[in-house]
């Protein structure tokens, strides 16, 4: 069942940080993480009312909020002044965060689980085209660096807090997002100080990537509480190969051979994971 969740919170983010990457390409990346953040936090305070818990690592919460933001942030721009193909697996190497931690505390995935660790990485490298020999800009990549050890970190912090009660994940989140959202407002008055320029266009697509982000956040923090945080971790961090494939069905980018080889690895490691 952790599997399934992993791969589904995998599914959430790659779909939500595709339309965040377009929305970044018309808007700044403060407006479009602040308004997803901000939906995203309506929708919790009611889930979190309901099923609320106590949270045993009260401090994983503004934790995540604060590098959950940079990373975010870090991430959106480097999408709006870079390439997907480059972009997504820069980011996705955040994986190896939760995966080293996780060996840290003792865990101790079988044999096919490390080698679907390894080759389900491969494949997400191969699968969204890092042609990082193409002249690409430095800044975009040096975001994209920065945003994948916040990512990282997110995923240890999220774990962490979803400890104890059933309702503790919530109440992670919800702590989260309260703290994102009041450095956002802050960060806002001082870097905008123009229009947002949010027109009504724009409010679905934002809408879908705040509530395809705490939905992940929310899949990712149960599959956690119940399978090891070094295997599950690289299950979520599948979620640049359906960036790319909305980018192929949407914006009609062509997949290139090496991307359908990396598709085809992932799906193996998947496989090997699941098999372990």
């Amino acid at each position: 069942m952790s599997a399934l969740l992993a791969l589904l919170s995998s599914v959430l983010w790659g779909t939500a940080d595709f339309w965040g990457g377009t929305a970044s390409k018309r808007l700044h990346s403060l407006v479009v993480v602040g308004t997803s953040q901000a939906i995203a936090l309506v929708v919790l305070v009611p889930l979190a009312l309901l099923l609320g818990d106590h949270v045993d690592h009260f401090w994983a919460g503004p934790a995540a909020g604060v590098t959950g933001l940079v990373g975010l942030g870090a991430f959106y721009a480097a999408l709006a002044g870079g390439t997907m193909g480059v972009i997504a697996p820069v980011a996705a190497s955040g994986a190896l965060v939760p995966v080293v931690v996780g060996l840290v505390r003792g865990e101790s995935p079988s044999t096919l689980q490390v080698a679907g660790i390894v080759v389900a990485l491969l494949g997400v490298i191969l699968a969204s085209g890092p042609e990082l020999s193409g002249g690409a800009s430095p800044r975009p990549l040096a975001l994209a660096a920065l945003s994948a050890l916040c990512f990282g970190c997110v995923a240890v912090f999220v774990a962490e807090g979803s400890k104890g009660g059933e309702g503790a994940f919530v109440a992670t989140l919800l702590v989260m997002r309260c703290t994102s959202v009041g450095l956002l407002l802050l960060l806002a008055a001082v870097v905008l100080r123009a229009p947002l320029g949010v027109g009504r266009h724009d409010v679905p697509i934002l809408t879908g990537v705040g509530l395809g982000d705490v939905a992940a956040n929310a899949t990712f923090a149960i599959a956690s509480r119940s399978g090891l945080l070094s295997v599950v971790a690289v299950l979520a961090s599948l979620y640049p190969v359906v960036t790319v494939l909305l980018a192929r069905q949407i914006h009609h980018e062509r997949l290139r051979p090496v991307q359908l080889l990396g598709a085809a690895g992932t799906l193996g490691g998947v496989a090997l994971l699941a098999s372990g």
